[in-house]
């Protein structure tokens, strides 16, 4: 038996399951302050939360000493993440668990995820907007690190949308993604390769040195960092989620939850707020602006998923133009020697 087979389908028990674990987690959070410092030891991160610090981002400090990251923000992320993992464990196994593949504990676990997500929660991470604005936020982002992590297909039991957050590397990577052109900023290390690795891969040795580098965390000398620790790989993923990663155009987090506004330019483009955006924003070229293709409909196909899963419906997934990034103009688009190989972001 599973446990999706035991959620409630009504909306009231929805409603009403979602006020039990609310009050329940409230006396967890309250008054609770974070240290947003990350520390490294032996390919761990850890956070600590005796005190208030700040997280500093590629050089520039954001001031958090006095935010205080509400209870209710902190609930409502976890409440979302409950409901999700629910659906997909075992009834008799520990919510901490994601995935199992061939008996053994996935990689990915619940809570990696929440602390990781502590540290972006008071970047606005699932706590920017109204209710329903949030909890579209994390859909969309369990929609791009789901779909990118699948080891699901389309006749897998469950469909491909039951099989996310299951690999956490590229399985038969096909060169090293060595670009030696970054030789003076990130040089190659001897005997590492950047193939992709992580909830939104991370691929080319220039990226993994460049989110090292924001994450304080050596990647470029030790990109296999990423596929050893769950909770780094998700800071990672979340990293490039709420971080504008190119010139002219803004984050995931930005587009998604309407802080970004489109110019002229970017109306002619088609570039509309919303989760197609966020497509247009992590993967460009590869599944935009080339009509409804089957990379960017299985994108779209878990978005849709999550939206129901959670009690939000599909529905609020807007209209086609909002929802996909078929015919929007890419922001950036790749020179033409790599734009069949690059993948990622391009620092």
């Amino acid at each position: 038996m599973r446990v999706n087979q035991l959620l409630p389908t009504s909306g009231t028990m929805m409603a009403s399951m979602r006020s039990i674990l609310l009050l329940s987690l409230t006396p967890l959070t309250s008054n609770f302050r974070f240290d947003l410092k990350i520390y490294q030891n032996q390919n761990l991160i850890f956070i600590n939360s005796t005190k208030a610090s700040y997280i500093k981002s590629c050089g520039e400090k954001s001031p958090l000493s006095k935010r205080r990251m509400g209870t209710k923000n902190i609930c409502l992320l976890v409440l979302c993440l409950l409901f999700v993992i629910a659906s997909i464990v075992d009834a008799d196994t520990s919510p901490v668990t994601v995935k199992k593949i061939k008996g053994k504990e996935s990689f990915w676990d619940f809570k990696s995820f929440i602390i990781a997500s502590t540290i972006y929660q008071p970047l606005g991470f699932g706590t920017t907007g109204n209710k329903t604005t949030q909890m579209k936020e994390i859909a969309a982002f369990l929609a791009h690190i789901g779909s990118q992590t699948s080891c699901g297909y389309g006749v897998a039991t469950g469909g491909p949308t039951a099989w996310g957050l299951c690999y956490n590397r590229e399985m038969s990577p096909n060169q090293d993604y060595c670009d030696e052109s970054y030789k003076y900023t990130y040089p190659c290390a001897p005997g590492a390769d950047y193939y992709g690795r992580g909830a939104l891969p991370i691929y080319w040795n220039y990226n993994y040195g460049y989110i090292g580098d924001c994450l304080h965390v050596d990647l470029l000398n030790h990109p296999e960092y990423i596929e050893q620790n769950a909770t780094l790989a998700f800071q990672a993923a979340m990293f490039q989620w709420i971080t504008p990663l190119k010139k002219g155009q803004p984050s995931a987090h930005d587009a998604m939850v309407g802080n970004w506004k489109p110019t002229k330019n970017d109306t002619l483009s088609h570039r509309t707020p919303g989760f197609g955006l966020t497509m247009n924003i992590l993967y460009g070229e590869r599944v935009c602006g080339k009509g409804d293709i089957d990379d960017m409909n299985t994108i779209v196909t878990h978005y849709l998923y999550y939206l129901d899963l959670m009690g939000i419906g599909r529905e609020e997934a807007g209209a086609h133009d909002v929802l996909t990034c078929a015919d929007q103009k890419v922001f950036n688009p790749s020179a033409p020697k790599k734009a069949a190989s690059s993948r990622g972001l391009v620092v």
